[in-house]
């Protein structure tokens, strides 16, 4: 998939899909925009499982907190990354080892890195960077 720009069908059909999304680098903080994506997300019927290995034991927006990926013992659909985007690679290597593994990576705005995408997508993972899926639902007027 090209990283530059995505077709408004593509990312209907990613979020019309998806019903599971980790957010890795959820943030207890209402102030912070992975809080308030969390919240939207939730808001729009998701299950949401908050990501944070420094928040392990507390809950985010009522949802308990998870260390890393493989600790979230049902399927994930989609994995919301809120890191930077030098993070990625690693990220995509944690993921490809989930069984099974998720549809898609999704990077916020921000968050690219091509050789991760191109890697992530040899195992079948849609990958989609530098968008937020808060800004993209409503824009695309997504029920």
């Amino acid at each position: 998939m090209k990283h530059d720009m995505y077709d408004d069908g593509d990312i209907t059909r990613i979020l019309k899909d998806v019903k599971t999304i980790a957010v890795l680098g959820a943030s207890p903080n209402p102030a912070r925009p992975s809080h308030g994506v969390m919240n939207f997300l939730l808001s729009k019927g998701y299950t949401v499982f908050p990501v944070n290995p420094g928040q392990v034991g507390t809950e985010i927006l009522g949802r308990p907190v998870y260390a890393k990926l493989a600790d979230i013992a049902e399927p994930i659909d989609m994995v919301d990354v809120f890191r930077a985007s030098e993070f990625l690679p690693a990220i995509v290597d944690e993921v490809i080892l989930l069984s099974p593994r998720p549809k898609v990576i999704w990077g916020q705005l921000s968050v690219r890195h091509d050789d991760a995408a191109a890697k992530a997508e040899a195992y079948g993972i849609e990958v989609v960077m530098n968008r937020c899926p808060a800004i993209e639902h409503p824009r695309l007027n997504i029920a």
